[in-house]
């Protein structure tokens, strides 16, 4: 068992850097009890990476942290969110609202998402607006086209 954990871990940390040398976000910040996040500017981009839950008791601190981070920057913003377990109609409300920020700043956004969170922005038609990626290495392929 141990030797399969070392296999997985190996090939998630090295396919991990053959996108473009991108290495994992490991310090993630609590923002909430439920909450953690982190971000680095890498291939051009804002790369936010969150894990735990996007709801009505972290949406705030989720904007304020992508805020604080992005203040002054016109580069792009990826939010990786393929770690979430859960995401609310607040947590929906917080992604409309920073992809229109940067609609109106003329900064590209991009979101990535697992399948829980893909399900919940396709059920209200959001994919397109939040421009919804099936992973990472599509959206920073995106970037770079």
């Amino acid at each position: 068992m141990w030797r399969i954990q070392r296999l997985l871990i190996a090939a998630y940390t090295s396919s991990a850097r053959s996108i473009g040398g991108v290495v994992p976000i490991i310090d993630l910040q609590r923002l909430t009890v439920s909450l953690r996040g982190g971000f680095e500017q890498q291939a051009g981009c804002l790369l936010f990476r969150f894990t735990g839950q996007l709801d009505a008791y972290s949406d705030k601190n989720f904007l304020a942290f992508i805020s604080e981070q992005r203040a002054n920057s016109s580069l792009p913003i990826v939010i990786d969110l393929s770690c979430i377990d859960f995401i609310d109609s607040s947590g929906l409300g917080v992604l409309v609202q920073l992809a229109k920020q940067c609609q109106d700043a003329a900064i590209e956004f991009l979101l990535v998402g697992n399948a829980r969170v893909a399900q919940t922005v396709k059920l209200v038609r959001l994919e397109e607006f939040l421009h919804l990626q099936p992973d990472l290495e599509t959206a920073l392929a995106v970037l770079i086209t």
